[in-house]
């Protein structure tokens, strides 16, 4: 049964800009976010795929940004494609959930898309 749906957009130049800081970069993602994007000629465009990610997230649990926190969620990038972590404290408040993740990038903007599927 499918339990929530979260979208989000975020633009890629806004993201450029932000990602100057490293304070930014270090308190919004992990350190596997952060070694991901830096090892690809774009950083920015994965920041920002990452970022659109965890707000989909947010809004499809139905907790929000500031109930989920940026750092209880990360992306992780596999073999079969983006997959939604989740801190082991936060995943005991979800239960027993399935998150699938798409992301996409086209222009200047990146888009991430979430479903949740309780188990």
């Amino acid at each position: 049964m499918i339990t929530g749906v979260g979208t989000d957009l975020c633009m890629i130049s806004r993201m450029k800009r932000a990602a100057e800081s490293e304070y930014f970069v270090r308190r919004v993602f992990s350190k596997e976010e952060i070694d991901y994007a830096r090892s690809h000629g774009e950083p920015s465009l994965h920041f920002a795929s990452a970022f659109a990610a965890k707000e989909a997230f947010a809004k499809a649990s139905g907790f929000g940004v500031f109930g989920v926190g940026l750092a209880n969620s990360w992306v992780r990038r596999t073999k079969s494609g983006p997959v939604m972590m989740l801190n082991g404290e936060f995943r005991v408040k979800l239960g027993d959930i399935k998150c699938w993740l798409s992301l996409s990038h086209e222009g200047d903007y990146a888009l991430a898309f979430v479903v949740l599927e309780k188990r």
